[in-house]
Parts: structure tokens; sequence; C-alpha cells
């Protein structure tokens, strides 16, 4: 007997599940129970004896981890669902009705009305500490960024001097140690340039020292002359908050290096033999980023699969005699469409054969860089897949099948499919904002030669004044 026991999962609420069999008649529904030992034996126990159980649910924040392995562990088949898909199969059914109940109804009967649609569990997704660990690093790096945004906007307070002498975006050692102690103009003019030349010197070891610090004093009395003639700035606050900021970099910074080396050790556990590093131009960090996304790349149907998991397969669109393939349909995890975008544009540096289609899609299709890179990079992942399936590292080949080494392919690449600074310019496109800057608005449609209207642009004029 086959049955569906369709689960709809709440993180803090009572879950609902409902028993459907192979027909799609309903044995009971609406069973309430929460994570715990208890209430999911008494969920089993009402399970028929000898019955093979298909497990249905959406993949609920994480909720749904832990219930999946106690239900895989009794031997049930348990089936992820994208939650897009079983709302638009709930709102065919029910367009003005939501409830717990009908979702897991709705659950249990979906093998029989989408039978496709299904993706049986082969991973448990967050409890693998390698993907984690892989996420856990691009939210720290994003934090890091907004943190050195926000000390950007804090040095700029204080003049365009200190950004060209300290520079911006990534500050180095050098400059966080400067920023942390003496933030404000007079507390580093306070310190003087013998001071301030062994603190450069000591932070950038030997790379910064005396015409560093005379840079930076001269910076100093710019800002003091600036907030001088235009009713002055709190330096001492405006450097305790630098400072502040300084300090969180740092210590994101800190954690940002741990995470790395510990990622560095779960991959070299999950990829003994290096296959997805063997890539051209991919290190342990590109690696472990696409690895820990995927997961085992062997569960895919085939290579297909694959590259419709990444997401930069383009959209169809066919009616009849009509073709229109749109952009890529942005499917799946954006963390490895970013890592697979890197990796293909480090790949096609050392790769002839990726070269040689990036070239043909830049120059001879005329198509920007970006989008070229998003065309590579499905068939990069398909590469690093089929290498993984048989287990077999990558293999390095000229356009003519011939066996090449890393050296040779990067020369190759550098001599035929070079893209000179002028196409990439006539292949730039101004972005949307940019485009509509310039265009006239309903209130504003006077040409570029005229001046200026005075009054309105669209005059109100009463009914007397028309009579």
């Amino acid at each position: 007997m086959q049955l569906r026991l369709g689960v709809d999962l709440a993180c803090r609420a009572a879950h609902q599940a409902s028993l459907a069999d192979e027909q799609g008649k309903f044995i009971w529904s609406g069973w309430r129970f929460t994570t715990t030992t208890a209430d999911l034996e008494k969920l089993w126990a009402k399970v028929p004896e000898g019955a093979e159980l298909t497990v249905v649910m959406e993949p609920t924040r994480n909720a749904w981890v832990p219930v999946a392995a106690w239900l895989g562990a009794k031997g049930a088949k348990v089936v992820l669902v994208p939650p897009e898909q079983s709302a638009d199969l709930r709102d065919y059914y029910n367009k003005h009705t939501k409830t717990d109940k009908l979702d897991s109804r709705l659950l249990a009967r979906l093998p029989l009305l989408h039978p496709e649609g299904l993706r049986e569990v082969d991973n448990l997704g967050p409890a693998e500490p390698l993907r984690r660990a892989v996420r856990h690093r691009s939210a720290i790096q994003k934090r890091r960024g907004q943190a050195m945004q926000r000390l950007d906007a804090l040095v700029e307070l204080l003049g365009p001097g200190w950004a060209d002498v300290l520079g911006s975006g990534d500050y180095t050692k050098a400059a966080l140690a400067v920023l942390e102690r003496w933030g404000g103009p007079r507390a580093l003019k306070k310190a003087g340039q013998k001071r301030v030349a062994a603190l450069l010197t000591k932070a950038s070891r030997g790379h910064f020292g005396k015409d560093k610090a005379e840079e930076l004093l001269l910076a100093a009395d710019e800002a003091i002359a600036l907030w001088e003639a235009s009713g002055g700035l709190d330096f001492s606050e405006l450097a305790q908050d630098i400072a502040a900021e300084v300090r969180i970099v740092r210590a994101l910074g800190a954690e940002l290096a741990a995470i790395e080396k510990r990622i560095e050790a779960l991959y070299k556990e999950a990829d003994p033999t290096g296959i997805v590093e063997s890539a051209p131009g991919l290190a342990t960090t590109l690696a472990a980023g696409i690895l820990g996304r995927t997961g085992d790349l062997g569960r895919f149907a085939n290579l297909s699969g694959v590259r419709a998991f990444t997401g930069l397969v383009p959209k169809v669109d066919q009616s009849g005699l009509d073709d229109n393939p749109r952009g890529p349909t942005k499917a799946g995890d954006p963390g490895l469409r970013q890592a697979l975008y890197l990796a293909a544009d480090h790949a096609r540096k050392v790769d002839p054969t990726l070269a040689e289609r990036y070239y043909r899609l830049v120059v001879h299709k005329g198509k920007h860089h970006n989008s070229a890179l998003c065309s590579v990079a499905p068939v990069l992942m398909g590469r690093i897949a089929a290498c993984w399936r048989n287990g077999t590292r990558y293999e390095l080949r000229d356009t003519d099948g011939r066996v090449i080494t890393e050296d040779e392919g990067r020369a190759i690449c550098a001599e035929r499919y070079k893209v000179t600074p002028e196409l990439r310019a006539k292949r730039r496109k101004a972005s949307a904002a940019k485009t509509l800057k310039g265009r006239a608005s309903r209130r504003r449609k006077e040409s570029a030669e005229a001046a200026p209207a005075s009054g309105p642009s669209e005059a109100q004029t009463s009914p007397h004044e028309a009579a």
C-alpha cells in the first residue's frame, strides 16, 4: 500500500499532517504535532503498518530538517516541493482560502496531481556543515562591506583629502590603525609626524612611513580649515564614531579569516581528491562555495539538471513558430550564481575552450561582459559535474583537443582571445537609472534646445477664461 503524508510545517506553532492513499482519498487529516520525539512517534503510529510512505513538505526555513531526518530514519521517502509551486496549486483549488489543514491536504495529494514536481531529499541542507560555513562566510562578507561603507561615509565628512591619502572602500591595515587611534584632524596633529609615521611603518610593515604621515597632516590642516569656515564640527565625537566602525571592521575581518580556515578543512573532507578545485582558475574558496551550495553533484539525473540548478540557463518562451529565449531564470541559490560568475571569469583566462566561447559572444555576437560570463558559467558547472560523476579531475585542453598545462592555457588565451578595452567600452550599456535620468517626464516635455519655462508646465485654465 502506497500512502502520501502531507505535512504543513510551522516554525513555532504546531505542524499539521494529512494522510491520503494512492487515489487521493484521505485516511485522516488535520493531525497536529510538534517536533518532539513523543509527537513524532504518535504521528508514525497513525500510519498503517507495512505501508510505503511518501512524506511531502515545503522547505520552511530550517524547521523541515529535523522532521525530514526523523521520518527518513524510519524508512519514509521524504520529498520537498517549492513553496511557490504548492501556493499556485492551492490558489487553483481555493483562491481565497488558506489554512494549515488545507495546505497539508494539498501536499498529500500533490504526488497524484504533479508527480514530476517532487524532489526526493538527498541531503539535509542546513544540517551539512560545509553548506552552513559557506553561507556564513557570505553573510560576514556582506556585513563587513556594509561596515566599510559606513566608515567611508564618516571619513567623507573630513573632506576628500583623507580619502586620497588613506584610500576608500577596502581600507588597509595601516589606514585602519590611523583611523582607530586618531580619527579626528586635531588629534592627528597633536600626535605629530613622528608618532604617526611610526604607527604607519609598524602597521604597513615598512611600506608607509614619513611621506605618508606628512600627507595625512596636510589633509588634517585642510579638514580643520574647511570646517572652521563653515561653523565647525565636533571632531572628537566623530573620531569616536570612526573608531567604533574600525573595531567592527576588524572583528568581522578576524571572523572571516577563522571561517575561511574552517571552510578549507571541511572542503578537503568533502572533496579529498580536489575534483572541483581542479577546474582552471579555481582556488579553495570558490571550489568550496560551489560544492557547498550544490551538494553531491551525483544526485542530479543528468547534466542539464545541474545547469538548470544554477539558475543561469535562459527562460524558454515558445509558441507556434515563435521562439523567444529570455534572460536567465535566476532560480535557486544566488550565492551559487555569484560563485560561478567569479569562477567563470577566472576560468576563461586559463581554458582556451571557454575563452573561445567568451570571445565569440563578446566580439562576434555583441554581448556584454556580464552576459558572456553568464553563458560560460553553466558550461563550466556542467564540466565540473561531469568530472565529479566520473571521479576524475578537470583536464585542460586546447580547442583542437590537445592536452595542455595551465601556463600554456594562459598564454593561448592571452594571445588568441584578448578583448581590447575599446571593444569593451562599446559593449557597455547605460544602466536603467542613467537611461531614465535623461528622459523627459510627463510634466517636463520641453526640448533640450529650448529655454526652461518660467511657469508651470501644464497651465490650469478656468472655465470662465476658456469662454
